[in-house]
């Protein structure tokens, strides 16, 4: 992974240690009762700080670039990578690969978690309904009002018509299941839910006060 070269002192293997775990954060494992009350296992997994350093990797690789390049930003974080370039290849590279880990590890905690719901109930769990798979923070190249166009869904989901997604809960609040409109305007995308009031270090300090 040529991006992941670049990081430094980021140590890799904690990638594969950390593979069938949840993260840290606001991810949990939950089971929910729909309207015919019919069991969910839901996932809401975190990304354990690798697409956190991926990310921050390439907005360095690109403030670099914009200063090299002389390009006038009123805001370094504004700068980019040109599509074509072999920063944009190793970034975008770094984006597909970390999707196709979290997918695994989503899918490996399924599989444990219907193992421990079996053993618990003394008899085999079915399942009757594919699984729904909901990346959130990624970008991906879409074709959107007659467009082939690059979509970061920072905080979103994908909602084609009749596309099944998640929106979780918040430490207890509820979540859901829902099925996407393809609305045009928001580039088929729906919120991702699971937001806080405030922030990590601010929760703290207001419990511990």
């Amino acid at each position: 992974m040529r991006i992941l070269k670049r990081v430094g002192k980021y140590d890799h293997r904690r990638v594969w240690l950390q593979i069938g775990t949840l993260g840290g954060g606001n991810h949990f494992i939950e089971l929910c009762l729909d309207e015919e009350d019919r069991v969910w296992v839901m996932l809401h997994s975190g990304s354990r700080n690798v697409g956190k350093t991926i990310g921050e990797t390439a907005i360095s690789m690109a403030r670099e670039i914009a200063l090299k390049l002389d390009r006038h930003l009123p805001d370094r974080d504004l700068a980019w990578l040109d599509e074509g370039t072999v920063a944009f290849d190793e970034y975008i590279e770094g984006l597909r690969w970390r999707r196709t880990t979290r997918r695994t590890n989503r899918a490996l905690m399924m599989h444990s978690v219907l193992k421990v719901l079996a053993s618990e109930f003394g008899r085999d769990v079915a399942t009757d309904e594919e699984a729904v798979n909901c990346h959130h923070n990624y970008a991906s190249l879409e074709e959107h009002l007659g467009e082939e166009m690059w979509v970061t869904r920072k905080g979103a989901v994908s909602a084609r018509a009749g596309e099944l997604g998640i929106i979780p809960g918040s430490m207890g609040a509820r979540s859901f299941i829902v099925r996407g409109k393809g609305n045009a305007d928001s580039y088929c995308s729906c919120s991702h839910g699971a937001g806080r009031r405030m922030s990590r270090g601010a929760a703290k300090r207001n419990v511990l006060a």
